[in-house]
């Protein structure tokens, strides 16, 4: 290896990591720091992002699409300027073989990698997925990425702080033994899945390894294009379904109070719903805050705690090119089961 290649790689590899440092610092790590504090004095990190403090979301209506799509965008629009930056990051500043020599192992061990590498990432689902598709395009196997996709939220130390604050520390205990499985179980099933299924998006595994530049400017001029060309590609669609599901709330979320218990058909409905909806990190705390406090039954509170923040229509929408959709619609599928089993659990514990 010339020095030069050497010098230019050194200088990539400082640049990645001190964006990633700098910027989870400055938009996860510190605020959340003092949000924590927050949640032990005032047992709330806020309202509802979902329904506010109405017992039932407002109408269908471009009204209600724009409202929370600003409102959603107000809350995750610096983290996803960060992950499209990392994911275009990914690409253009660290080699394929080395992403490859750290996640394209198919086995356990590098399922076990790629969550441990989401969790201080503390990404919401749609701010984690072009990280995903950067390490995907990278070569990493599709079960250290799925890993890495799903720590982000489900294991997020800052939320589980959340939510022993607001909710109580039994939430908290009940989510983190759900989450270890459905992180490492799922990310090492989608292993298996990919090795019965051949076929794979070509932006996932290219076939060719793209030439490796040592000019800088070269370096500078690609992360461009690449983190134009996936913001072109991403957002669109993202804008469009986080609109179509600002607008349909009621539907999904029809009015809360007593009379949605613990019956098992609620716990399915709202496991579903959570699963498509679309939050910020840590919104599920406030909104299953809310839900309580309206009088709704905890198995189905339980059921929008682990279903609301892992996927997402939006996020799946976003890797659909990355990883295949049955893949994607099995994951969704075992994350609706994972919640149905947080709410009868809840339901069985009386938990409130």
């Amino acid at each position: 290896m010339s020095v030069a290649l050497r010098s230019a790689r050194t200088v990539r590899w400082s640049v990645f990591l001190l964006l990633a440092v700098v910027g989870l610092f400055y938009v996860k790590w510190f605020p959340y720091y003092g949000r924590a504090f927050d949640a032990a004095a005032n047992h709330s990190i806020g309202k509802s992002i979902l329904m506010g403090d109405a017992s039932t979301a407002p109408d269908p209506s471009l009204s209600a699409a724009l409202g929370y799509a600003v409102a959603y965008g107000k809350a995750i629009w610096k983290a996803m300027v960060l992950g499209l930056l990392l994911g275009s990051g990914i690409q253009a500043l660290i080699p394929a073989n080395w992403v490859q020599r750290a996640l394209g192992r198919p086995g356990f061990a590098g399922t076990v990698a790629g969550g441990l590498i989401g969790i201080p990432g503390m990404m919401c689902t749609c701010c984690a997925a072009p990280v995903v598709v950067g390490l995907r395009r990278q070569r990493a196997a599709t079960g250290p990425s799925v890993a890495f996709w799903l720590s982000n939220t489900m294991l997020n130390p800052a939320t589980l702080v959340f939510t022993g604050f607001v909710l109580g520390w039994n939430w908290t205990l009940l989510r983190v033994l759900l989450s270890i499985p459905m992180v490492f179980g799922l990310g090492y099933l989608a292993n298996r899945f990919m090795t019965r299924d051949t076929t794979a998006p070509l932006e996932a595994l290219p076939t060719e390894v793209e030439h490796e530049a040592s000019s800088l400017a070269d370096v500078g001029r690609r992360w461009i294009t690449v983190f134009a060309r996936m913001t072109l590609r991403l957002i669109p669609e993202y804008i469009v379904i986080v609109l179509l599901l600002g607008a349909a709330r009621a539907w999904m979320f029809p009015h809360i109070g007593p009379e949605i218990g613990e019956q098992w058909f609620w716990i399915v409905a709202l496991a579903v719903a959570g699963m498509l909806f679309v939050i910020p990190t840590a919104g599920e705390v406030p909104i299953v805050q809310a839900m309580l406090a309206l009088g709704m039954g905890a198995g189905p509170a339980a059921a929008l705690l682990i279903t609301l923040p892992p996927v997402s229509l939006p996020s799946m929408a976003m890797l659909g090119r990355s990883l295949p959709w049955r893949l994607l619609v099995s994951l969704a599928a075992a994350v609706v089961g994972f919640g149905v089993l947080a709410g009868l659990i809840a339901s069985g514990l009386q938990m409130h």
